[in-house]
């Protein structure tokens, strides 16, 4: 398989093998698809215990639910708590 990158990227690619001394910029790519299909099987453990805990997909629309509901948790209360203004405290 032949890659090719522009300057920059090719650049990039070239500081990364020297400054973390891989032996070549192929190791670094074999580096950079390892964590790549790390980062994808950890998401498919991830999602395959959410929906066996909740007995629900955990799709999109699943992930937009619990943020509204995390955004409603944190929104301040309508009323201050404490003292209104005006009134005296003890």
């Amino acid at each position: 398989m032949n890659v090719s990158l522009p300057a920059e990227l090719k650049q990039f690619v070239d500081e990364q093998v020297s400054r973390r001394r891989y032996g070549s910029s192929s190791e670094f790519v074999r580096q950079l698809i390892r964590r790549e299909q790390d980062r994808e099987a950890l998401r498919g453990l991830l999602l395959e215990g959410l929906t066996s805990r909740s007995g629900r997909l955990a799709d999109a629309a699943y992930f937009d639910h619990l943020r509204e509901r995390l955004r409603s948790e944190a929104a301040p209360a309508s009323a201050p708590a404490g003292p209104q203004a005006g009134q005296a405290t003890n």
